[in-house]
């Protein structure tokens, strides 16, 4: 067995394999915390990545997603509340913040059966809107539910994060190679001797375990690996950000406490407070049309989401936000979406047995799990 890092001569050529604990394939949020937390342990781990760092084409991208603790199903809160631990143990490794705390609403009509058991699953206390956030940024109905969690919100920065994650992994030894689209991933000898996996040029590394994190392409990678078909669905989102009315800036900013928000009624519509650009409040439909990652319409796509968060606003919060003529700025984001919108984390199994696991799923940055290989 080759030494990590050295180069094997082929008869048809040379071909570099390098032999590691741990490939991670994906270097978006989930494949660098992986490789963060297998290096961690003391794990060679390379780490590949099909495109540039920190690019824009996937989901980890931009300076604001939600975290927040108020999910209907009680599985979350605990995962959310670990992993609010380990950002910061990981901000306290790196010497610098990616998430800035802050208070979360939920809020939506009472018959609504999601937000109560988000209201009960987050610790989440009912509140008068009257006496917050100036009292007059929401217009709520009779009926609805206002409730706050006062520690369980917060934004993180996404590309800083994870290029944060990317730092910390190859400061505790793990490797780092961009540009490499992994085409095949194989066990060879029947298993148990480890896990071969190739790229679109030609290179082959050899590791005991891989981590697949690559997010929308999961469905595409797996067909192509394993022949099997995952019901993951990629859709088109659409960030958008609103101009705030002059006067109100700085009492939509986290640095007032205004909250992140998820409004429950129809539309679906959540949000962050005002952060990364100056007098915009980011403001989201949540959902989008199917689409295929690597043929997105870039110009039209995101179906309706921004007349329909606008007819939400016009709503809900008059005279603090301008949807005269649309959203200021609009940024492409896709959601990796499973059919009961659970998380995957598992074996692939089948000829592959315990040696490559997926992760996928993360419709969103909200939760930051480990994926332990043993």
């Amino acid at each position: 067995m080759a030494a990590h890092g050295d180069v094997v001569s082929h008869a048809a050529g040379v071909r570099r394999r390098l032999d590691f604990d741990v490939i991670v394939v994906g270097a978006g949020i989930m494949g660098s915390c992986a490789a963060h937390a297998a290096a961690c342990r003391g794990a060679r781990v390379l780490l590949l990545e099909r495109f540039d760092l920190l690019h824009h084409l996937g989901s980890s991208h931009g300076h604001s997603r939600t975290i927040r603790d108020a999910y209907p199903k009680a599985r979350y809160p605990p995962m959310v509340r670990l992993a609010r631990r380990l950002w910061g143990d990981a901000q306290a490794d790196a010497g610098y913040r990616v998430l800035t705390p802050s208070p979360h609403l939920s809020m939506g009509p009472r018959s609504n059966a999601a937000l109560l058991a988000a209201v009960e699953n987050g610790g989440a206390a009912e509140v008068d809107m009257g006496g917050r956030w100036g009292g007059g940024v929401f217009r709520v109905p009779d009926g609805w539910v206002t409730a706050v969690s006062e520690l369980g919100g917060g934004v993180l920065d996404a590309t800083k994060a994870v290029a944060m994650f990317q730092a910390l992994a190859v400061k505790k030894g793990a490797v780092v190679r961009d540009n490499k689209e992994v085409v095949g991933i194989v066990n060879k000898d029947g298993g148990g001797a480890g896990v071969w996996v190739t790229t679109s040029d030609g290179e082959e590394f050899h590791a005991a375990k891989c981590i697949v994190t690559v997010g929308a392409w999961t469905s595409k990678l797996v067909r192509s690996v394993a022949g099997l078909e995952l019901p993951i669905q990629p859709l088109h989102m659409l960030t958008l950000y609103w101009k705030i009315k002059p006067g109100h800036e700085r009492e939509l900013t986290a640095a007032a406490g205004f909250p992140t928000f998820s409004s429950y009624g129809d539309p679906h519509v959540y949000s962050t407070p005002s952060l990364e650009l100056p007098g915009l409040i980011k403001i989201n439909y949540d959902g989008g049309p199917p689409c295929d990652p690597n043929s997105r319409d870039w110009v039209s796509g995101g179906g309706d989401a921004a007349d329909r968060v606008a007819r939400w606003i016009e709503e809900f919060m008059p005279g603090h936000v301008v949807t005269v003529g649309g959203p200021v700025v609009r940024q492409s984001c896709m959601y990796s979406m499973t059919p009961d919108k659970d998380f995957v984390i598992d074996f692939l199994g089948g000829e592959f047995g315990r040696d490559v696991v997926l992760g996928v799923g993360f419709w969103t940055l909200k939760v930051l799990p480990e994926l332990h290989v043993h």
